[in-house]
């Protein structure tokens, strides 16, 4: 009984040992930015972008540690998130895809699997319109291509939305990282009129995305069930999954969390067999 206890206490410090030499950070110097990154695990590059207001830490734990089991986790802070500092330039999904390009660029990461949530899913479409060499698979999470896709009582939060308005734990999140409340309303305030100023993506652009594509929502997502069924008939090599919950609770997205739930596991296994 001691001999087994000793040897499984051996096998968890192994293990957290391992996980730890596994995990490095840095900022890599873009054209225009410095990004901040995490790389996590090894394998295949899988490359996780995530949404406004939010920050590498908002997605950690049970997605991010479950994909690095048998993946190098590349996730990534876009502008003004986290711990990439803001500069004079406004945010647009056209950017942020330039933005993470030339940061895999700079890793030495050729291609890459790519998963974006949400405003990242927006990204990730649009790195692989952009730069369809880089691009192995995507999936797209909880992400739209025209206005009309998103619940109108949506777009009227963003409209009138306020840095007071967001989710606690998104300001919550930011603010470990940096403690500096004007930050944090740059980060509302550049991801606010990026979604005010968004024009419909053209049809032409969805249907030349060469990659195979997973396009994930929840049944109670912001995104409309049928809006998604529309993407799915536009992208040549794409596959749909809709799953029970709200806007990124499948993944265990800090505002949705429920701790007792098994859905960001099912998630992963999604994900991964679909990568595979």
């Amino acid at each position: 009984m001691l001999r087994n206890s000793i040897v499984l206490l051996l096998t968890i410090f192994m293990y957290n040992t391992a996980a730890q030499n596994n995990f490095s950070s840095g900022y890599a110097q873009t054209k225009a930015i410095e990004m901040y990154y995490e790389i996590r695990g090894q394998g295949p590059a899988l490359v996780l972008v995530h949404g406004g207001g939010s920050t590498i830490a908002s997605k950690r734990g049970r997605v991010i540690d479950g994909f690095a089991k048998t993946r190098k986790v590349i996730a990534v802070e876009l502008q003004a998130h986290g711990h990439t500092k803001d500069i004079a330039r406004a945010l647009s999904f056209e950017q942020d895809a330039d933005d993470v390009h030339a940061l895999l660029k700079a890793l030495n990461i050729a291609q890459a699997d790519f998963i974006g949530f949400s405003n990242g899913g927006n990204t990730v479409m649009q790195i692989a319109i952009r730069h369809p060499a880089q691009v192995k698979r995507i999936a797209v999470c909880s992400s739209f291509f025209k206005r009309e896709g998103i619940y109108p009582q949506v777009w009227d939060f963003i409209s009138n939305g306020t840095v007071d308005s967001m989710p606690q734990a998104l300001k919550d999140a930011y603010l470990t990282i940096n403690n500096d409340k004007n930050g944090l309303k740059a980060m509302h305030d550049r991801d606010r009129q990026r979604m005010v100023d968004f024009s419909d993506c053209p049809v032409d652009q969805l249907r030349g995305i060469q990659a195979e594509t997973l396009l994930v929502i929840g049944d109670s997502d912001i995104v409309k069930p049928e809006h998604a069924v529309e993407m799915y008939r536009l992208i040549p090599a794409a596959r749909l999954a809709v799953l029970p919950g709200g806007h990124g609770m499948y993944l265990g997205e800090i505002t949705m969390h429920k701790v007792e739930s098994r859905q960001p596991h099912i998630f992963v296994e999604l994900v991964n067999e679909f990568l595979n």
